[in-house]
């Protein structure tokens, strides 16, 4: 599982990677607003630990602007701006969890395995396109320029999250949580299938796009002809 730690508070944000890592998850971390839009555009996480109080782009400017691009990435925002208007602002935001500093780390993560425990919230958007294609997620329906195509429910979550990660790499322990879950034991073959029968699915509607394999990464919807 891949984590984005935004904190402007290093000896804080090295804290809270050390301890993420510890338990197994890999976690990227930033110090400022401005480069948090690169990390969150560069890369597909899991959940995203997110302060309020940033340097040039504070995290209420970050959180919107992720929702309003349809990003329904998890955030757990982690801010000493305790008061309870300060909580119900960052909920209506779009923030998942709202936890005030100091924490213990075992709340954390507890809050971070409950976040994970619930489907995937890029099912909330009815449809997404991308490219020559559309998915709608109400019919399963996957729409190319010469046809359309009815895809299996867990076909549909894979072409769902490739779609909203354009041209992004995603791990393959990433598309295992986001698609199957994490307590879902996810053989690497079953995987692998699904990527091959959604690879069919966009070859049949006559689509431009590819699922490319990084090999000993993951794989990437690629957008380019």
């Amino acid at each position: 599982m891949r984590i984005l730690i935004i904190e402007d508070d290093k000896k804080q944000c090295w804290l809270l990677q050390f301890q993420l890592e510890k338990e197994g998850y890999s976690a990227d971390t930033c110090n400022d607003g401005g480069d948090a839009e690169y990390y969150l555009s560069q890369n597909a996480y899991d959940i995203v630990l997110l302060d309020r109080m940033l340097p040039h782009k504070d995290g209420m400017s970050i959180l919107r602007d992720m929702r309003r691009r349809g990003d329904h990435t998890p955030v757990i925002m982690l801010t000493a701006l305790g008061e309870l208007d300060d909580k119900i602002s960052g909920l209506d935001c779009g923030a998942d969890d709202y936890l005030v500093k100091p924490f213990e780390i075992g709340e954390l993560l507890a809050r971070i395995r409950c976040l994970m425990r619930r489907p995937s919230q890029i099912e909330s958007i009815n449809s997404v396109t991308v490219g020559d294609v559309t998915y709608s997620s109400d019919d399963n329906v996957l729409t190319g320029p010469k046809n359309s195509c009815t895809l299996s429910q867990k076909e549909g979550e894979l072409i769902n999250l490739f779609l909203h990660n354009p041209d992004q790499i995603l791990p393959r322990q990433t598309i295992q949580v986001r698609v199957w879950g994490v307590d879902f034991d996810t053989l690497d073959g079953n995987l692998d299938n699904y990527i091959y029968f959604v690879r069919r699915r966009l070859k049949n509607t006559g689509s431009s796009l590819s699922i490319v394999n990084i090999r000993g990464v993951g794989y990437k919807l690629s957008t380019s002809r």
